[in-house]
């Protein structure tokens, strides 16, 4: 028997700047998880994969990437995807910089 779907959000990296992004309902891509398209239907998230895949001058390495529903939109289920998400384990680059209220 096969396994019952689990949500998804389309992930890769913007190519110029290499962040991690998220594709949004409306076909652009954020930086914020909270932002993207959670994907209920298999075949659906198929679709979306193909479209982001289909943007190489755009975004590498897109897949798909479990997630849940929150308040704030989807969230991360697997560590690898939470850790993505607040940027480099840098400190003062990326994400965590803008994050930092000085």
């Amino acid at each position: 028997m096969a396994r019952a779907f689990t949500p998804k959000v389309v992930t890769a990296n913007e190519l110029i700047s290499g962040d991690v992004v998220y594709l949004t309902e409306a076909d652009t891509w954020a930086k914020s998880h909270a932002d993207a398209e959670l994907i209920t239907d298999e075949a659906h998230a198929t679709i979306r994969l193909l479209h982001a895949e289909s943007q190489p001058n755009v975004v590498v390495g897109a897949y798909l990437a479990d997630a849940v529903a929150s308040d704030n939109g989807p969230a991360p289920v697997h560590f690898r995807e939470e850790f993505r998400s607040v940027g480099p384990s840098n400190y003062f680059h990326g994400k965590q910089a803008e994050s930092i209220n000085v």
